[in-house]
């Protein structure tokens, strides 16, 4: 375990002890009793509301008519990345209703790919310029590049909050908001647990985004004292499904049935769990329960509705998502403001995945771009 890590252990285990705890427990999933049926309570009703899927458009309604003959570039942190590749195909999908030419380059996850993949997007003067999913400070040379040649730049899970930001220099920023994904995660494990779990949490430490979702996850876990963080695996994005294996074997083999829940910053770390669990003697619909706090891949989707592997996903709109980056870069080359939407959160387990292969809302979003952008619908 890093010192990075044990710190934030450290933190975790302080604010578990600051939670405030209660005298009697809720009947856990899991078995056990848990100290936390306040907290219980509040998270079983949250989890129930973000269980929907029939909420209603919330989105923008009105923006400008479609800027013509425009071209933009998706730069990948790696296609590899099941939600980085999501809304890739969201914006290229977005970009042929509104009659726009899109080009994707993949940096292969790592810093030096990363940057020359920035670069290079920069030097074909593009439109329009798509951060997708990582640090624009970590490119900050390209970053002011692209800012002196007047390209705008549109980030997805680029900065931690959605949104403009005048620094890193973007329009606008294309998420989710991170603590709510972290929150409903955490209450997904709590509910479902009854305030007994033990939890093993996987993040990247090398992605600002990840880690900071990986330490609201535990905060919120937290606020349960019964409930136990027992490990975190950190674990780089692009090595995850190299690793994972390995990582699981080694976890059940050292926490044995202490491990009943996980929870991933992203859907991906449970590609290759299945052998290694497999092999423990563990059941697919059996603990530990995994959680994907984030994207929603349709791996995942197909893990949860065969009941195999992985319990739930707080996935994200990704095709949605795509369409509302070329709305934004709309609105750029109009002259008008971002939007500031953000899509509510969500959660995708056996209860309501009926059939779904990933969550793509059906509330009417590509009619309302393309009435606003003027091209039928």
């Amino acid at each position: 375990m890093s010192i990075a890590t044990s710190s934030r252990m450290a933190v975790v285990a302080t604010a578990a002890v600051l939670a405030a705890g209660c005298s009697s427990g809720s009947e856990p999933a899991a078995g056990g009793t848990g100290t936390c049926p306040e907290v219980v309570a509040a998270a079983d009703a949250a989890v129930a509301k973000a269980l929907d899927v029939d909420a209603a458009w919330t989105g923008p309604t009105t923006g400008p008519a479609a800027a013509a003959d425009m071209a933009i570039i998706f730069v990948a942190q790696t296609m590899a990345n099941p939600g980085v590749a999501g809304v890739a195909a969201g914006v290229e999908e977005a970009a042929g209703a509104i009659g726009w030419d899109v080009r994707v380059i993949d940096g292969h996850g790592d810093s030096a790919g990363i940057a020359a993949a920035m670069g290079q997007a920069v030097a074909l003067d593009p439109d329009g310029i798509v951060i997708g999913g990582f640090d624009p400070v970590s490119v900050s040379a390209q970053v002011d590049n692209a800012v002196t040649a007047d390209i705008p730049l549109v980030g997805w899970h680029a900065t931690a909050d959605p949104g403009p930001s005048e620094w890193p220099k973007l329009f606008t920023n294309v998420t989710t908001r991170v603590e709510d994904v972290a929150m409903i995660s955490a209450q997904y494990v709590i509910g479902k647990s009854g305030g007994t779990a033990g939890v093993v949490v996987f993040t990247d430490d090398s992605i600002t985004f990840a880690a900071d979702k990986a330490d609201m996850i535990e905060l919120n876990l937290a606020e349960c004292s019964s409930v136990k963080v027992l490990d975190i695996q950190d674990i780089p994005i692009p090595d995850a499904r190299a690793r994972t294996p390995e990582a699981f074997s080694s976890l059940v083999y050292r926490l044995g049935d202490e491990w009943t829940y996980s929870i991933a910053i992203n859907d991906l770390y449970f590609d290759n769990a299945a052998p290694a669990l497999r092999a423990a003697g563990r059941s697919g619909d059996g603990a530990p329960f995994n959680i994907g706090a984030g994207d929603g891949s349709r791996a995942a989707f197909q893990r949860i509705g065969a009941g195999q592997f992985q319990s739930a996903t707080v996935p994200e709109p990704l095709r949605e998502q795509g369409w509302q980056i070329v709305d934004e870069f709309n609105r750029a080359f109009n002259g008008q403001p971002a939007s500031r939407y953000v899509a509510p959160i969500h959660v995708t387990d056996r209860s309501n995945i009926a059939g779904m292969t990933e969550w793509d809302p059906q509330n009417g979003y590509r009619d309302v771009y393309r009435r606003m952008w003027g091209s039928g619908g």
